[in-house]
């Protein structure tokens, strides 16, 4: 009875501290737009203050509007990033699910394999990389970023949504096998929507990185047609002068599709952090 009457009670203080731990994340981005609507005086006298009369101003928003195309580094930010996580998802999925579902030989060695891209950073490759995209053509497209971040993002996809899968009642996969279910069937009608909160939790995990990423949008993409909304905005900061007002309005821009995303996957984001945390 003790432990039935604290479960709820566990419950209410896990999600009230993310809740708190989510505000105290989310007040560099309140610092960031307030700023960008102030002048450069105001940016730097009084950082914390709320735009009032005197302090307010657009110009920050005109100049990232007039100076490089700022909707079409949004747009290809926006394509790289949603067909990456469609990838990352489908393929992280339905490696996972081989991986929990079926036992051949080499299946924890294929795992372990896996699992080595968490530890060991992409961009050590950097330069093989970028000899394979010369070799193939790819330099200056969107499709050798999607490409990158897709091989970026599997690792963690897998280690996650494994664990999440071996989860999933073999019993409800063996009676959908004996109604004559395929496969695909069973991994697309069943075990999907049961796995939906883990599969937001590596959304939201592989969706900040890519959409922030300067790294190979600068080696890979850096033509103007191809440029990133993070790349694009580099325009704004100079060796010797930046335009912080230009520069605040450019991230404050590029914060909002990511903000909104966060908002549509935080409520099974929270259910996949938490789900087993408590019992």
């Amino acid at each position: 009875m003790n432990k039935a009457r604290s479960n709820p009670l566990n419950k209410v203080a896990m999600h009230g501290a993310l809740i708190l731990y989510t505000l105290i994340a989310l007040f560099p981005v309140f610092v960031i737009l307030i700023n960008s609507f102030k002048n450069r005086k105001a940016i730097f006298r009084e950082p914390l203050a709320v735009p009032n009369a005197d302090t307010f101003s657009m110009i920050g928003y005109e100049t990232v509007m007039k100076q490089g195309d700022f909707f079409l580094y949004f747009q290809n930010s926006m394509i790289v990033t949603v067909v990456s996580l469609t990838l990352i998802l489908l393929f992280g999925a339905m490696a996972a699910f081989a991986l929990s579902e079926y036992r051949f030989r080499g299946n924890l060695i294929m795992g372990l394999y896996l699992a080595l891209g968490i530890m060991i950073p992409i961009r050590i490759g950097t330069v093989a990389i970028l000899e394979m995209m010369v070799a193939t053509g790819l330099v200056n497209t969107l499709t050798a970023l999607i490409l990158v971040y897709t091989a970026q993002g599997l690792p963690l996809a897998v280690f996650i949504l494994s664990e999440f899968m071996r989860q999933v009642s073999d019993d409800l996969k063996n009676a959908g096998r004996i109604d004559g279910l395929s496969e695909y069937t069973i991994f697309f009608r069943l075990v999907l929507p049961l796995v939906r909160p883990a599969m937001a939790t590596v959304a939201v995990f592989n969706m900040i990185p890519i959409w922030n990423d300067l790294w190979f949008p600068l080696i890979l993409a850096p033509a103007e047609e191809t440029k990133t909304l993070t790349l694009g905005s580099q325009v704004f900061i100079g060796q010797f002068v930046t335009d912080w007002n230009a520069v605040l309005s450019a991230l404050s821009m590029a914060i909002l599709p990511v903000l909104i995303l966060y908002v549509i996957f935080s409520r099974q984001l929270i259910r996949g952090i938490t789900s087993g945390a408590v019992k």
